[in-house]
């Protein structure tokens, strides 16, 4: 891409996300919202760059003119393996991509100014000091997790990272509730040590950049924002990434999407119970198969996207459901007919949930689901929680506990399920107000793009 003879460019920005769907999905979007920093005179070249893989996965949706893609190879032949061996994936990532990443840094015209990069990359900072450009470092998930891992990093420098590491801590380490110590002790039992130690081992390195940008919303976590300014001598920007504003975002439709859109439109208003339980996890199918049971037997409706298995979802469920293998989540959870959201947690789709005014049911599968959950139900009060006795449990969450749960979770005349609801709106007022122009997130943008990025 050439940018138009009649503008100036203002920048060049290469753009690396660690190479997994919720990643991507957040560099885009923050890319988005940098390419519209241009103006009628100057102009922000992004370069995009993605494996050949996700170049494939993503290539032909649209996107600004002053985005474009450049690719490396692959770091393992497919990366549908994700799901397969997690810790493996990720080691190969930090392993294998900065060679050629460094070679195409070096091959680019214009040259780069500065390099924005994920947090779960251990080579951007270096690869930036080496080239003499700033490096803006990109956190996906919450400012809560990143505190909570950030010292359990620094407790296993000292101690050695391992699954009773904070079996001595019975009340508060470093200012942390119970709660939040309680989160991190099923990060450590739950996840593979390896992997957390990579994780550890990135995270480490976030001090040497030129700031760090959490993906998220000021006011949601003013408190653990301000303690994380005062632990690093870099900037740290709250920036939210939805890219469009939720209430008008089910008017806008593309040919993929019109047909399920359509269902939507022929819902009762806030009748419709979306789930989505993530992109690479999955359940057991003896577990699915009580979620299929139950949904069908509560007479609520449903709105189910899985990735993988929709066929014979499809001939499991009821006229009352629609199974689709994707679909655009904000456009579908600022729909009026959806009421409730069951969810793996995710952060992307927790904030997603926020900004359209959403309660949500929670229902974590991995890592920093479980703190996501637990900041849904005590700390924003949007939600309530599908109960599980462990993520790694081999127990079922039997049918006739998912109806009950689901049924009173739908039920808009409830006086809880009227507290959530109105939660949820109050959470979205203040996210709204935070991109709007003048809100903390529009003025972290501006601030990221000027102080960081360079552009005037």
């Amino acid at each position: 891409m050439e940018v138009a003879a009649s503008l100036r460019l203002s920048g060049h920005v290469v753009a690396m996300p660690y190479p997994s769907r919720g990643h991507v999905n957040s560099m885009m979007r923050l890319c988005k919202l940098l390419a519209a920093s241009s103006t009628t005179e100057t102009s922000l070249l992004i370069t995009f760059v993605l494996t050949q893989e996700w170049l494939g996965f993503i290539g032909s949706e649209p996107k600004p003119s002053n985005i474009r893609f450049a690719t490396i190879p692959n770091v393992i032949p497919l990366q549908s393996q994700i799901a397969s061996d997690i810790p493996a994936f990720f080691e190969a990532v930090v392993t294998n991509m900065e060679p050629p990443f460094h070679h195409l840094l070096h091959c680019l015209h214009p040259p780069a100014t500065a390099l924005l990069a994920d947090v779960e990359l251990n080579f951007p900072v270096a690869v930036a000091r080496s080239t003499n450009i700033p490096v803006a470092l990109l956190w996906t998930m919450s400012a809560s997790f990143y505190f909570g891992l950030h010292h359990l990093g620094s407790l296993a420098r000292n101690h050695s990272l391992k699954v009773d590491l904070l079996d001595d801590y019975t009340e508060h380490i470093l200012g942390f509730s119970s709660a939040e110590l309680a989160d991190l002790r099923i990060v450590l039992r739950e996840n593979d040590l390896r992997f957390l130690q990579l994780e550890l081992e990135c995270i480490s390195i976030v001090s040497q950049a030129d700031c760090l940008i959490v993906n998220t919303v000021q006011e949601l976590e003013a408190e653990v924002i301000d303690s994380l300014r005062a632990m690093f001598h870099l900037p740290i920007y709250p920036i939210a990434f939805p890219y469009f504003k939720p209430e008008t975002s089910h008017l806008v439709a593309n040919s993929d999407d019109v047909d399920y859109l359509n269902w939507l439109d022929s819902q009762p208003a806030m009748s419709v119970l979306y789930i989505s339980l993530g992109s690479f996890l999955s359940l057991s199918c003896a577990q699915m198969n009580e979620i299929v049971s139950a949904l069908n037997t509560s007479g609520v409706c449903y709105f189910w996207v899985v990735r993988g298995e929709v066929s014979w979802l499809k001939e499991k469920c009821g006229d009352r459901g629609l199974v689709v293998p994707w679909c655009d989540q904000l456009k579908v959870l600022s729909h009026p007919s959806v009421g409730g959201f069951w969810s793996h947690c995710g952060w992307n789709s927790s904030l997603e949930a926020v900004f359209a005014g959403i309660p949500m049911l929670t229902f974590p599968l991995f890592f920093d689901q479980v703190p996501n959950s637990r900041q849904i139900l005590e700390e924003w009060k949007n939600g309530w929680e599908l109960k599980r006795s462990g993520l790694g449990s081999e127990e079922l969450i039997t049918q006739e506990e998912i109806v009950e749960v689901i049924r009173e979770f739908m039920d808009l005349g409830s006086k809880t399920g009227k507290e959530i609801r109105d939660r949820a709106l109050e959470l979205k007022g203040i996210c709204d107000r935070a991109v709007a122009e003048g809100g903390s997130s529009n003025m972290n943008l501006d601030a990221l793009l000027k102080d960081v990025l360079c552009v005037p």
